[in-house]
């Protein structure tokens, strides 16, 4: 659908131009916009390799599991139905981890994972379940420390002080995820009062650790 809507984008573009005499304007805008993208590109392949890497070295000195242990209340409260120790948890704490990062090419693969795991509890394998919801909302309206990206936009774009959004959107993202896990609750109560589920195993997978690799 969005390919057609595009498609039909340009169409009407070139429409307009052609009508109004001015088709090379449209040809310039195109090879501008094509030379600002890769431009873009570059800027954002340093400061994301920059953090990634930085990561990497979180991970490996064990300050992401630091952080994956201080938030495991918050995670076992928006969590209620996946068991302690199901491997779900460890994907869901590293993605939350990222995110809070701003590292949110990190935190995507970790959050598929968690969806992959979590389908696994899902006993409607046809439809998503309220905690694939909640990490999706989660996900969507993280709170987020550091905006990598936008900082890396900003100093591609030379602003005078590309890291001057990080209060604004911490504030903002704030707002967001409350919002998000208040919209959670309220429709992941309604859904369950019309749809009641027997309840999980305790802990299906005793003895089993969470993979925080990813």
């Amino acid at each position: 659908m969005i390919n057609v809507i595009w498609l039909a984008l340009i169409i009407i573009g070139f429409g307009f131009a052609a009508a109004q005499g001015n088709i090379e304007a449209v040809t310039s805008a195109a090879f501008d916009g094509a030379k600002t993208g890769v431009t873009v590109c570059f800027g954002l392949i340093s400061v994301l390799v920059f953090w990634l890497g930085m990561m990497k070295l979180a991970e490996d000195s064990g300050l992401l599991k630091k952080i994956a242990k201080l938030l495991s209340p918050v995670v076992r409260f928006l969590f209620p139905d996946v068991p302690r120790n199901h491997p779900a948890m460890g994907y869901i704490l590293s993605n939350m981890s990222a995110n809070l990062l701003g590292l949110g090419n990190a935190a995507t693969p970790m959050g598929i994972k968690a969806m992959q795991e979590l389908q696994t509890l899902n006993q409607d394998k046809t439809g998503a379940s309220p905690a694939m919801c909640t990490l999706l909302a989660l996900n969507t309206a993280s709170i987020t420390l550091i905006p990598t990206t936008l900082i890396a936009i900003r100093m591609n774009y030379k602003s005078a002080n590309p890291t001057e959004i990080v209060g604004t959107t911490l504030v903002a993202t704030i707002i967001a995820t409350f919002a998000a896990v208040a919209a959670d609750r309220y429709y992941r109560r309604k859904f369950l009062k019309r749809n009641p589920r027997p309840p999980i195993p305790a802990d299906p997978m005793q003895g089993a650790k969470p993979d925080m690799k990813g």
